[in-house]
């Protein structure tokens, strides 16, 4: 924002009247028949594309009438749940779940081998990149860091116009072996730079997990359970890919579409998960729940839990928005897949913490919280905890800092992202243009300035 006083005073004007201009009523929408958001009144969303890679489902059909059902989350045809429970035995459950989504199969045991070679063979970041791009411009916003990395990896990419499907995935496979630094590096130099606090850059080892590389390049000992390491794996996979309709894959796909490059593709996903409406949300959930305990007798006060819920809804406590965070999905309705596993897990990892009383409160809310919002019939449909409700809670027990919760997330789908990117160069013929239909009734006429009058009147 400008600091002198002619300039403020002029945007301030000059904004209110561009909102004015563009305000469009909802009723307008309505008539035109027009999906704000590219969903309908029923919460269907417009399909915009085909995909092999993942599904998500609410709703099922019965006797031909959709029908809420317990949410179910596939990748490449197999369940999230057979997924997890199939690499409880696994270190690499991250590098499996990223082979299959980017190969279409599990792999065997030599090819994950091989995968897990690639990987450590591509994670080392370019000559003086953490020095020069990194510490030189440290910011408290580590998405945009993380986004600026991303765009600047490209200039040292001699072929990063090149958008053959081989060459893309040896792009993709580079950016998914390098995000974990990229992260945990931009957090050390805020940490540092900005917060204070002592510096640690560690370098990550061969034969670690993505997971096991997270903790140790963010912890000053290195040192982790092997259970942290397991639930941590568990969020970066459910957070990995989700049925194409998200709306940072949605940005990968139309910015796919016009044939430009890996980096600004990428960039341009992490600029959509960025966003509070998105991946930030993840942020909102720990706050409110924060307040909710200040607010209680305990965790054990259900009455004091359904108070405070009721106020959320009723626009007077925390931030009076009238929204209980983490509740709710456009995609599922009685139950979030991730958020059930997540849960599972997140209760394993409170016991281990000692943080039995804190995880109960949030599950008190996780089952309260549906069941008012449902009573109230303040959505079209039945509403459910979501994979954010839980994700901040593990962080926290993780001692993750909260300037961390999105960027992780890019850990985990970054892989979806490179998926979906390839299936898009692969079977995407035409750019991606959607239309919108004009509201101006007829033409204006062209006025000499010298008979304008302000505002356009």
């Amino acid at each position: 924002m400008a600091n002198d006083p002619f300039t403020q005073a002029f945007i301030r004007k000059y904004a209110s009247r561009t909102v004015a201009r563009d305000q469009i009523p909802m009723e307008t929408y309505q008539a035109h028949k027009v999906s704000q958001g590219l969903r309908d009144e029923e919460g269907n969303g417009l399909v915009v594309g085909l995909t092999n890679i993942s599904r998500a489902d609410g709703f099922e059909s019965v006797d031909g009438k959709r029908v809420p059902c317990e949410g179910k989350l596939w990748y490449r045809g197999i369940d999230i749940n057979d997924i997890i429970s199939g690499f409880t035995q696994c270190r690499f459950g991250y590098e499996s779940a990223a082979f299959l989504l980017l190969f279409g199969d599990l792999p065997t045991q030599d090819e994950l081998n091989d995968f897990r070679d690639v990987l450590d063979s591509q994670r080392a970041l370019p000559p003086h990149f953490v020095r020069d791009i990194i510490m030189h411009s440290p910011s408290n916003d580590l998405m945009r860091m993380l986004t600026r990395c991303v765009l600047s990896l490209g200039a040292y990419d001699d072929n990063s116009e090149d958008t053959s499907p081989e060459y893309v995935l040896a792009q993709s496979i580079k950016l998914i072996a390098q995000f974990p630094q990229l992260v945990m590096y931009t957090y050390q130099a805020y940490n540092h730079y900005i917060k204070g606090n002592s510096l640690y850059l560690h370098r990550p080892h061969t034969n670690m997990s993505t997971s096991e590389i997270l903790l140790s390049l963010l912890r000053p000992d290195r040192k982790y359970t092997d259970l942290e390491a397991w639930v941590l794996e568990v969020e970066l996979i459910l957070h990995m890919e989700h049925g194409g309709g998200n709306n940072s894959t949605f940005v990968d796909r139309v910015v796919s579409s016009t044939g430009t490059d890996t980096y600004s593709t990428m960039a341009a996903a992490i600029g959509s998960l960025k966003g509070p409406k998105h991946g930030g949300q993840i942020l909102l959930v720990p706050e409110m729940m924060e307040d909710l305990a200040e607010n209680i007798a305990g965790p054990g006060d259900m009455a004091g839990i359904k108070r405070y819920l009721s106020a959320l809804l009723d626009h007077k406590a925390f931030d009076k928005s009238g929204k209980i965070y983490g509740i709710g999905n456009p995609v599922y309705s009685i139950s979030d897949p991730r958020a059930e596993i997540l849960r599972k897990y997140g209760e394993k990892l409170a016991k281990a913490k000692k943080q039995n009383d804190v995880f109960d409160m949030y599950a008190a809310v996780a089952e309260l919280a549906p069941k008012m919002i449902n009573e109230r019939g303040l959505y079209h449909k039945p509403v459910c905890a979501n994979i954010d409700f839980f994700s901040g809670f593990v962080y926290r027990m993780l001692d993750i800092p909260p300037e961390l919760y999105v960027p992780m997330i890019t850990v985990g789908r970054i892989v979806g992202w490179s998926a979906h990117r390839i299936e898009e160069i692969v079977n995407g013929k035409v750019i991606m243009r959607p239309a919108y239909e004009s509201l101006i009734p007829e033409r204006r006429p062209f006025v000499p300035i010298e008979a304008r009058h302000e505002g356009g009147k």
